[in-house]
């Protein structure tokens, strides 16, 4: 049976602007199998279209259609939970078009959400106003729970960092859709059109990528050239159903 793919973008493909070996070559054989895929990324900062622009730059030609970020989850979910809903928002473009795009209307008058994503400045007023917000009775959304993001010259703080400070201040917990929520899994699955029974997820971290995986009933490959390592794998009580060093090593059937 062919596969379908759900492929995490950072320490997967690319290590910030540059490109992981035999990645490009990976998704010229998913491109010349038909085989269907997602590019699938916790960062809700960018648009499908500016990821589309900075892979190109990297190497890769990935087609907008084919990447699905947190932030589009995020707002499919709050579509589904309250249509055309308002909401007061702290992210990027990445989050703000894909609100508008599901007719969310973006506002700091009683809002019926409080959503946080990830920017590339924090804002001290935006985030005293997201904590009387919801101190007032907005609920609490956050696109994804990682605590750093990395870049060439290092981490740096992510919407999971910045929503435990929320959380703090207010003593209300977030509820987080990325991964590794499986909520995200299945979004990207409908997205996709695909089902789990024939759906693979690929890589890099154990606690995100592959228990997302796991709890999607997903078969899951842990690549080596991110974050885990063969060591942390015995850290945790789940395993991936395979490990190989790198996507370069994964073959690809058009059966």
């Amino acid at each position: 049976m062919q596969k379908n793919y759900l492929i995490d973008m950072d320490g997967v493909l690319v290590k910030g602007k540059i490109l992981i070996p035999g990645a490009d070559e990976f998704i010229d054989r998913l491109k010349a199998t038909n085989t269907k895929f997602l590019i699938l990324t916790n960062n809700p900062i960018y648009t499908p279209r500016d990821l589309e622009h900075r892979l190109k730059m990297t190497g890769l030609n990935v087609p907008a259609e084919n990447i699905f970020t947190s932030a589009m989850a995020t707002a499919r979910f709050l579509q589904s939970q309250r249509p055309n809903g308002t909401a007061f928002v702290i992210g990027e473009s990445g989050l703000t078009q894909a609100l508008h795009e599901v007719g969310y209307v973006q506002t700091d008058m009683d809002p019926d959400y409080v959503v946080l994503g990830e920017v590339n400045t924090y804002n001290f007023e935006q985030i005293t106003r997201a904590i009387r917000l919801i101190n007032d009775g907005a609920l609490f959304i956050a696109t994804n729970p990682d605590a750093t993001g990395p870049l060439e010259s290092g981490i740096v703080p992510a919407t999971g960092a910045m929503a435990a400070l929320i959380q703090k201040a207010t003593g209300k917990e977030a509820f987080f859709v990325g991964k590794p929520n499986p909520l995200m899994m299945r979004s990207a699955m409908r997205y996709l059109g695909v089902h789990s029974e024939n759906t693979v997820m690929v890589g890099d971290r154990m606690d995100t990528d592959v228990v997302a995986g796991v709890m999607s009933g997903l078969e899951t490959i842990l690549v080596l050239s991110g974050v885990s390592t063969m060591e942390t794998v015995e850290h945790f009580p789940y395993r991936p159903g395979r490990i190989i060093n790198s996507v370069a090593d994964i073959e690809v059937s058009s059966d």
